[in-house]
C-alpha cells in the first residue's frame, strides 16, 4: 500500500466547501510556486548560473504549481496527506523548470526531497519497497549513464537524472515507478522526435529530468485518486 493513496475529505478541515477548498489551495500553490522561483533564482547562483527572465521561466512555476495544487485539492484527502503531497509536486515542478533553464537538477533540491521521501516510504507496506525501488531505479540510471558516455563518448544522462530516478523509487515505490519512468521516457522520445522533425537534423540533445519528473507528477496524481 502506497502512503499517498485515499485519506479523509481535505476540505471538511476549513469547513469550507470544496470547491472553495480547491481555490485555496491553488492560491497557496502560486504563493509557493512564487517562492520556489526566489529560491531557484538564488540557488541558481550559488552554482555560478545566470537565471532567465523569459515569461515562462518567471511566470511558469507559480501558475503550474497553483494549476497542480488546485488538481491535488480536488481529491478527497486528510490536509497533512495533501500537503506532504504538495511538498513533493512543489519539488518535481522546482526540477522541471530549473532543468529547462539550465540543465541541470540540483542536489541542495534533491537530498532534502529524498530524505523526506525515505521517511515517507518508511509507511508503505512492505516498509522497504520504497528504499529497494529507489535503489534499483538509481543504479539502472547510473548504468545507462555510465554505458551511454562509454558508447557515445559524451554525456547521454547526467548524474542529476540518477538521483531523480532514485527519488522516484522512494516516493513511489515498485510498480508506480516503473509507471512513471515509462511516462517520462514516453514523453522525452515524442519531444526528441520532434525535435529532429523540426530542426531536420538528429544533432542537439534534450534535458530527460523534466520529462521523468512529469512522469512522477502523473503518477503521484493517478495514487492520490485510488487508481
Amino acid at each position: 500500500m502506497n502512503p499517498f493513496a485515499g485519506g479523509a475529505v481535505a476540505s471538511s478541515t476549513f469547513g469550507a466547501g470544496p470547491i472553495v477548498f480547491v481555490i485555496l489551495w491553488a492560491v497557496v500553490g502560486a504563493a509557493a510556486g512564487w517562492g520556489m522561483r526566489w529560491g531557484s533564482v538564488r540557488l541558481a547562483r550559488l552554482e555560478g548560473l545566470e537565471p532567465g527572465h523569459k515569461r515562462w521561466q518567471v511566470y511558469g512555476p507559480p501558475i503550474v504549481s497553483a494549476i497542480l495544487f488546485g488538481l491535488f485539492a480536488a481529491e478527497p484527502v486528510s490536509l497533512p496527506l495533501l500537503t506532504l503531497r504538495s511538498v513533493f509536486v512543489l519539488v518535481l515542478v522546482q526540477v522541471i523548470f530549473f532543468d529547462f533553464e539550465h540543465r541541470l537538477i540540483l542536489d541542495r533540491v534533491m537530498f532534502p526531497a529524498m530524505a523526506l521521501a525515505l521517511i515517507a516510504s518508511l509507511f508503505q507496506q512492505p516498509w522497504w519497497a520504497g528504499i529497494a525501488t529507489g535503489l534499483v531505479a538509481g543504479l539502472l540510471f547510473l548504468f545507462l549513464a555510465l554505458v551511454g558516455s562509454a558508447i557515445f563518448k559524451a554525456e547521454a544522462l547526467g548524474f542529476g537524472d540518477v538521483k531523480l530516478a532514485l527519488f522516484m523509487g522512494l516516493l513511489l515505490g515498485p510498480l508506480p515507478t516503473v509507471q512513471a519512468l515509462f511516462y517520462g521516457v514516453f514523453l522525452a522520445g515524442v519531444v526528441s522526435v520532434g525535435y529532429i522533425v523540426w530542426h531536420r537534423s538528429m544533432k542537439g540533445t534534450i534535458a530527460y529530468g523534466p520529462y521523468l519528473a512529469a512522469g512522477a507528477l502523473i503518477v503521484l496524481f493517478q495514487l492520490g485518486r485510488g487508481q
